[in-house]
């Protein structure tokens, strides 16, 4: 009697384990490729933005407008190496959670957070001590735009950093084997540092 037990409990064990795996087969994890349409379609947005932009600057007879004050490159130039240091930053916490040291991961998870904060308040502190407002010239509005639109950005991304950090105390959820969180901040990141470098570039430089 008591085998006559045991039999129909394992026979339903592997057959839930079969299921499973033939779930799987049937349902792929396509989080990764919808998040890389998610990046393409911002990107597409920002190339919209770039790019007309860079037709306002070809037609006009001068560019920045008479009488807008010259950009300072100091702070800028700081917050530029602060975001794109801390896109190697965070990669170490993938690498981290890949040899699964979530301890570590969450330290690098927070140091790139308050990078990113120290990016937004750098941002922040800079339009307090601009010489023109969102409405001075044509320059003055794409300037407050472009640069508006990518602090929402980053301010997003630091939202899922700690979305990531909050989710990372209950135990066993990111190891070496589950980090599907982790990777996608990090392309996110990656994503808002290298839209900040086209920026800076097209304001500050070009």
């Amino acid at each position: 009697m008591q085998s006559s037990t045991i039999e129909p409990s394992k026979t339903a064990l592997n057959y839930h384990h079969k299921a499973e795996a033939a779930h799987g087969e049937a349902h792929p994890d396509h989080r990764i490729f919808g998040l890389l349409v998610f990046l393409v379609a911002e990107g597409m947005i920002f190339m919209g933005l770039f790019s007309a932009y860079l037709t306002f600057r070809a037609v006009a007879p001068v560019w920045p407008p008479a009488g807008t004050p010259e950009l300072e490159l100091l702070l800028p130039g700081i917050n530029t190496l602060v975001l794109i240091s801390s896109s190697f930053v965070i990669h170490q916490a993938d690498t981290a959670i890949k040899n699964n040291n979530v301890a570590a991961m969450r330290n690098w998870f927070i140091a790139t957070a308050v990078m990113g904060v120290l990016f937004l308040a750098g941002q922040g502190y800079e339009y307090s001590h601009l010489e023109f407002g969102l409405k001075s010239n044509l320059f003055a509005s794409t300037f407050y735009v472009l640069t508006g639109f990518h602090g929402l950005h980053v301010c997003v991304g630091v939202l899922a950093i700690l979305a990531v950090l909050w989710r990372s105390l209950k135990p066993n959820h990111y190891s070496s084997q589950h980090y599907f969180g982790i990777e996608a901040a990090e392309l996110y990141w990656h994503f808002v540092d290298i839209i900040w470098v086209i920026l800076f570039f097209l304001l500050y430089i070009l």
